[in-house]
């Protein structure tokens, strides 16, 4: 298990750095609350952003959750408001273009993630249809739910419903699954891809104890599932057969009795993910791998101003935007360096 004093730290200043990504470039860039909402973009050894990249939408504040990088340097962010959501592109220059706002009708609920795959295709996750969203920190909710749309948020279609508070997805690196986490049902699940992004049914890859409430979930080269574990501060591997193993933990014991037993009898809420106790971690909630041999594991958190990160043993699958040219985002830091 990784000690908390190998831990490392990148960037600071940041406001709910809650999703993390990063580039061949050393590039990294994290969801960002300062004033009206955007992305923050530094390198590892910096310790401020290099570049925040804020939207200028007049009298709308965007709240990213997650967020997915663009072959510009852009950013497809979804929007974690208080009773609105939706998954919005955020250019370079601080435009604001939304993407998906509805499905059949409906306004999106306060969105949670959004993944791009290779074909540019937009997964997006929305935790829970319950207001205020504390209502759905319970095991005996499912109303999480699974969207599809094109990169230009059109033939925007729920895939998947019904399930435990749905936090990040991910494609397997083989494409043939899209895996998912549900937080308050403790558990990892996936679902076949099928043709025209059609998903089978929901398979359980496995189900967490005591103490993990899986977020985040990336992959590594031989297969394994990473997730992160909000309230425990966990880092846990799963690999391809379904093992649990604890890369790394900064948890207080006596906290996380407090908060299984309001989770035991439905009442957990606000004050038991704002109030998390720990040593040295945030409140993770994501991990990107990262440096030059993908081989360095960067921690988003929800609670923290800046990403800990940390020496991985098995080193992590290439993201899709891993050599993207990043055109304007390049041009706009070579200004700010200037």
């Amino acid at each position: 298990m990784i000690e908390l004093e190998a831990l490392d730290y990148s960037g600071g200043d940041l406001s709910r750095p809650e999703c993390v990504l990063t580039h061949s470039s050393g590039l990294l860039m994290t969801a960002d609350w300062t004033d009206s909402g955007g992305v923050a973009i530094f390198r590892h050894a910096d310790r401020a952003p290099a570049l925040r990249i804020l939207s200028n939408q007049q009298g709308f504040q965007l709240r990213p959750n997650g967020i997915a990088l663009e072959d510009d340097g852009g950013v497809i962010a979804t929007h974690l408001g208080e009773d609105q959501g939706g998954v919005f592109r955020l250019h370079v220059d601080g435009a604001l273009e939304p993407l998906v706002t509805e499905i059949d009708g409906v306004a999106l609920p306060p969105t949670n993630f959004v993944h791009r795959d290779g074909a540019g295709r937009l997964w997006i996750t929305v935790s829970t249809r319950q207001q205020p969203r504390a209502k759905g920190y319970s095991a005996a909710v499912a109303d999480g739910f699974i969207a599809l749309a094109n990169a230009d948020g059109s033939d925007a279609r729920i895939v998947a419903d019904g399930l435990g508070y749905t936090n990040e997805c991910a494609l397997h690196p083989d494409g043939q699954w899209l895996y998912v986490n549900e937080t308050f049902a403790r558990r990892l699940s996936r679902f076949s891809v099928e043709e025209k992004g059609r998903l089978g049914e929901r398979q359980t890859v496995c189900e967490f104890g005591p103490g993990t409430f899986p977020d985040g979930v990336t992959f590594d080269v031989e297969g394994g599932a990473w997730i992160t574990s909000i309230v425990s501060n966990r880092v846990i591997r799963v690999s391809p057969t379904g093992e649990q193993s604890v890369v790394l933990e900064d948890s207080d014991e006596a906290y996380l009795k407090q908060v299984e037993e309001a989770f035991d009898a439905g009442r957990m809420g606000r004050p038991h993910l704002d109030g998390v106790v720990s040593r040295r971690l945030g409140h993770v909630s994501s991990l990107a791998f990262g440096g030059r041999d993908l081989d360095r594991a960067y921690l988003g958190c929800l609670l923290g101003d800046r990403l800990a990160s940390f020496q991985a043993p098995v080193r992590g699958v290439a993201p899709i935007h891993w050599r993207a040219p990043l055109t304007r985002l390049r041009s706009a830091l070579a200004g700010a360096d200037a």
